[in-house]
């Protein structure tokens, strides 16, 4: 009992938020302890319009995490050439095997990805390998939306139809690597057909293989410097290892540095890194960035000697890479001014066997690429800055989007006192928020998301509730089960790494495994008999400028922020299905539909005008994007065999942002149905 109200006290200390009807174990335990629930009685009170709500302070409150100053001063010594390092990274298209592919690609548009044709999966992660929508090269309409529907849009129980493909972002066609190509061109790779994928139909029209979907939906990265861990599922680790998003759960990784004129193997454990960790994972990716059984040290070797971006166009007056307009240093110029010279400085020639090469584990959930093995892995030789090229990477890519901050919304504002920054629909939509629609119970704190280091600091990182008949589930904090697609489909953060450990937390600390994750970890062990409710279970995302990062959720089946407050108003489109593992918030709330357009314009103003008009730290280089393919169901293919790409091209913005405005998900209004 006293380790119960001493969590609650946590809870209470690091969020500030009112959690209401939260459901917990917490609440539960302290109504029986003194007979009333805090949480119900400050419900009903705000339910009535008795008591103002207790909000979420602005992020501008927030300081921005990341790596310690001690671990900076080791690695880093012009923090200003690393940021530089990390948004050109970001942003250059060499990055990919194909020459088209950066980690922009799917984060061009508000952090994410909005576009509409050849994107979608076939629901791989469910096993299911047919397309119910369209198919490959199919270019999406409002009419498509949501995926599940309903006769009645408030009543789960009338859906009349559901489809389970997955609304995501196109990456490369599938092909083996081979070897670089001279003066950076695209790396010669063979063509491996998509046309029959775990059994069934694959990316493939007509004999042709078509750019892969990636299996689920992407997010934003604005913000994402917040979150304790990243993807979906939680696979990006809060510590970096220096080479791939696994943490300590793959203690192989070399990175390599020079002490005492030799060099010497040393391990990495980066705290405060999981943007570090995400980043090292989609470039080896066979589905997003990568042919497949491409090395981190193959891409630095490709890179190194080349100025960045190239073969794009850089705003004069861009807030970071302004200085880096021509005549500029390249890559490995840039690395060595950026870090310090015991990680870069060294001319040796490392000798790498196949089995060091294959401590880098992709990130590709199983079931997402086709089937088959990767490689072979050759014996390999690299220099140190080709073999620290992941740990560069990483750390370069979390300071440049460490700056990605929208701290300046109307909320935050209206947080901060400026009382007019709402207006009086918006109050009443940030009265449900916070009431109501108990939206707080996951959208919680500064960031809108329980998934956050804010919350999860200390040691709530794994936390307990009532299910039926009373019975207790532990669960990972900031990981949901809300019902939007069946449990079965995807497990989420029940899933596992590819060393078979659980991504749960609560079950590695089951499993007698804490020891893998990061040193803050402090929980107690967990019986291993306890009931969990970890399957199914997603990171709750933050809301900011949620206005221009559709489609929603983690499969992409919703269009509109409408179709949002529909599916939580029906309490999800599983909810029954998936209990008991469903939190308890996933229920039927009874909103007018007055209440629902109250809580969409409250969405609306946690939009940063800097995000909408593209304006510092959100400016960015020119980028051409893969959007589909050339033909329709007949493919024309191109000299590798693959289909022909269409590609649209965005032009540089500088410091003082585009005079047009990004637009909505397929421009619909966010209050349509």
């Amino acid at each position: 009992m006293k380790r119960l109200f001493n969590r609650l006290a946590r809870w209470e200390r690091h969020s500030r938020v009112q959690y209401v009807g939260k459901g917990t174990i917490l609440a539960s335990m302290l109504c029986m302890v003194i007979g009333a629930s805090v949480f119900e009685s400050k419900r009903h009170a705000n339910a009535a319009g008795t008591e103002a709500p207790i909000l979420p302070p602005s992020l501008k409150t927030i300081p921005v995490p990341g790596l310690s100053a001690a671990a900076i001063a080791d690695l880093v010594q012009d923090k200003k050439a690393a940021i530089q390092l990390g948004k050109a990274l970001f942003w250059d298209v060499r990055v990919g095997s194909d020459n088209k592919t950066a980690c922009a690609s799917c984060h061009f548009h508000a952090g994410a990805d909005n576009r509409i044709k050849n994107q979608i999966n076939p629901g791989l992660l469910a096993g299911d390998t047919g397309f119910d929508l369209g198919g490959p090269n199919y270019t999406l309409k409002a009419s498509d939306f949501p995926l599940t529907r309903y006769a009645d849009v408030n009543d789960a129980a009338t859906m009349v139809s559901d489809k389970n493909d997955v609304v995501s972002s196109q990456g490369v066609f599938t092909m083996n690597f081979v070897d670089l190509s001279a003066n950076g061109g695209p790396d010669t790779c063979n063509l491996v057909s998509d046309a029959v994928i775990h059994g069934g139909s694959g990316f493939n029209l007509g004999g042709v293989n078509t750019r892969r979907v990636e299996p689920r939906n992407a997010p934003t990265v604005f913000n994402a410097i917040f979150n304790f861990r990243n993807f979906w599922d939680g696979r990006a680790n809060n510590t970096f290892n220096g080479g791939d998003p696994f943490g300590l759960r793959n203690p192989g990784i070399p990175v390599w540095k020079l002490e005492y004129g030799l060099l010497r193997k040393v391990n990495v454990a980066l705290q405060s890194a999981s943007l570090a960790a995400l980043s090292s994972g989609p470039p080896m990716s066979e589905n997003e960035m990568s042919c497949r059984a491409r090395t981190f040290a193959k891409l630095g070797r490709k890179l190194l000697g080349l100025r960045p971006l190239a073969n794009q166009t850089v705003a004069v007056d861009d807030s970071v890479l302004g200085a880096l307009a021509p005549p500029a240093p390249s890559y490995g110029a840039l690395i060595q001014r950026a870090f310090r010279p015991a990680y870069c400085g060294a001319a040796s020639i490392i000798n790498r066997e196949p089995a060091q090469a294959q401590v880098f584990k992709s990130m590709d959930l199983d079931l997402s690429h086709p089937p088959g093995a990767r490689g072979p892995w050759p014996r390999d030789q690299a220099s140190q800055m080709e073999a620290n090229f992941p740990l560069y990477f990483g750390v370069a890519l979390q300071l440049y989007m460490a700056t990605l901050v929208t701290d300046d919304t109307p909320y935050d504002r209206y947080a901060g006192g400026q009382l007019d920054a709402l207006n009086a629909q918006q109050l009443r939509g940030l009265a449900i928020f916070t009431g109501r629609g108990q939206c707080t119970h996951c959208h919680a704190g500064p960031v809108l998301t329980s998934a956050s280091t804010f919350h999860l600091a200390g040691d709530v990182r794994l936390d307990q509730r009532f299910g039926d008949n009373q019975a207790v589930f532990h669960y990972d904090n900031g990981f949901f089960n809300t019902g939007v697609r069946p449990t079965r489909d995807d497990a989420g953060v029940g899933g596992s790494d590819p060393y078979g450990n659980p991504l749960s937390e609560t079950r590695m600390a089951q499993s007698g495994k804490s020891a893998m994750l990061d040193s803050g970890f402090n929980e107690a062990a967990i019986d291993p008999a306890a009931l969990t409710a970890v399957d199914g279970a997603f990171k709750t995302p933050g809301l900011r400028n949620v206005e221009l990062t559709g489609p929603y959720f983690h499969n992409g089946g919703k269009a509109t922020l409408m179709q949002v407050v529909d599916f939580y108003n029906r309490g999800g489109d599983f909810g029954l299905q998936n209990r008991p593992l469903t939190d308890p918030t996933i229920h039927p709330l009874g909103l007018s539909e007055d209440d629902k357009r109250d809580l969409v314009a409250f969405l609306l103003s946690l939009t940063d005008e800097r995000v909408r008009f593209e304006k510092a730290p959100f400016d960015h280089p020119s980028i051409c994007l893969p959007h589909g393919h050339v033909g329709g169901a007949a493919q024309p293919a191109d000299k590798s065999g693959n289909a022909i790409d269409v590609m649209e091209c965005g032009p540089e913005v500088g410091a003082g942002g585009s005079k047009t405005a990004l637009s909505a998900f397929l421009g619909l209004s966010p209050y349509q149905h």
